[in-house]
């Protein structure tokens, strides 16, 4: 008979660790990572029973790993305490961290402009402007851009901007500036990305919602013609049942990436998935592909991108993931 498997978890506070003084007092522990601009955060609960628990200061970092005992923890990355609560009764001690990478300066509002150049030498800028490393996806390197504003913007929000206008993967985390295609099988490397694979046995419950009969079909973006002092469009996809885009960009050829990254962000966000892990897989991540077996046909025969995993590891030797996914497409760049 096979022995349940056990959890097993690392907590540092300020390279002091604390797993051993703090397991005895958790109640759950949950890691939320996203794909997006959005911080990862990690929520501790601990019970304070005794009274002799002291709340950590704001800004000390916590690096956090966890897994499972017969095949090893998963690293994942250094946090940034930024709320510490005291409620009861009974008596709990709720800390919150998030990503340790978006620093103050990165959020300063900033004015300059670029003329002549590639994405890849404006992101190279933005990382060595606060000392990460950066990991660009081959084909978002070299791409053409004749003039980019940043006016009254912070860095992060620009890097959010880019990475909708080229519906890419725009992050930071450990370290790295990561800017790669969304549903790349690549890293930016070159190395090929293993395609996770889960079975309906792997899972608590799942959720599966389609919505393609009012798709959109086409995107239609506007652009101002300074030669023709007027405002012309683009349309990706078909006319059928299109969405118009609200802003007015510089030139034809932002308004149709514009167009096509909005029009694959649609087609994804058509068919989403949600699964509960009974066993938790620490591995699991943002950005990865996954395929699945043993639900209805249409389920199993789509590819999936993980948007969010929420990874939680409780008192009572518990840990489970939830994976929220949508649809992965391989629709061409624009």
């Amino acid at each position: 008979m096979n022995a349940y498997p056990i959890p097993q978890w690392r907590a540092t506070l300020d390279g002091v660790d604390i797993t051993d003084r703090i397991a005895p007092r958790l109640l759950d522990l949950t890691l939320t990572e996203s794909r997006g601009d959005e911080a990862d955060q990690v929520d501790l609960r601990l019970h304070d029973h005794d009274g002799r628990l002291a709340l950590p200061r704001r800004g000390v970092t916590l690096a956090l790993a966890f897994g499972w005992a017969d095949t090893g923890i998963v690293n994942k990355g250094m946090f940034v305490v930024d709320e510490a609560e005291h409620s009861g009764p009974p008596d709990i001690v709720t800390i919150r961290a998030r990503s340790a990478d978006l620093t103050h300066s990165i959020r300063t509002r900033r004015e300059r402009s670029w003329h002549d150049t590639t994405l890849g030498t404006v992101l190279r800028t933005l990382a060595g402007d606060h000392s990460l490393k950066l990991a660009v996806g081959p084909t978002l390197d070299t791409i053409a851009l004749p003039h980019l504003d940043q006016a009254n913007e912070s860095d992060v929000n620009l890097i959010t901007r880019l990475g909708r206008r080229f519906d890419a993967v725009a992050t930071i985390k450990a370290g790295t500036l990561i800017f790669s295609p969304i549903a790349s099988t690549t890293t930016s490397s070159g190395l090929q990305l293993p395609v996770q694979r889960l079975t309906r046995a792997s899972g608590d419950s799942h959720r599966y919602a389609v919505a393609d009969r009012d798709a959109v079909t086409g995107i239609r973006a506007y652009w101002g013609d300074r030669g023709a002092a007027r405002r012309k469009s683009v349309l990706v996809g078909s006319a059928e049942n299109e969405k118009k885009l609200q802003a007015t960009y510089a030139s034809e050829r932002e308004a149709r990436q514009h167009a096509g990254a909005e029009l694959r962000r649609l087609a994804r966000g058509t068919a989403t998935l949600s699964l509960k892990l009974a066993l938790g897989r620490a591995d699991l991540y943002p950005g990865q592909t996954v395929n699945v077996a043993g639900f209805k046909p249409e389920i199993d025969g789509t590819a999936w991108l993980v948007i969010k995993a929420t990874h939680t590891i409780d008192g009572g030797a518990g840990f489970c993931t939830g994976l929220e996914l949508e649809r992965a497409t391989t629709a061409p760049a624009i």
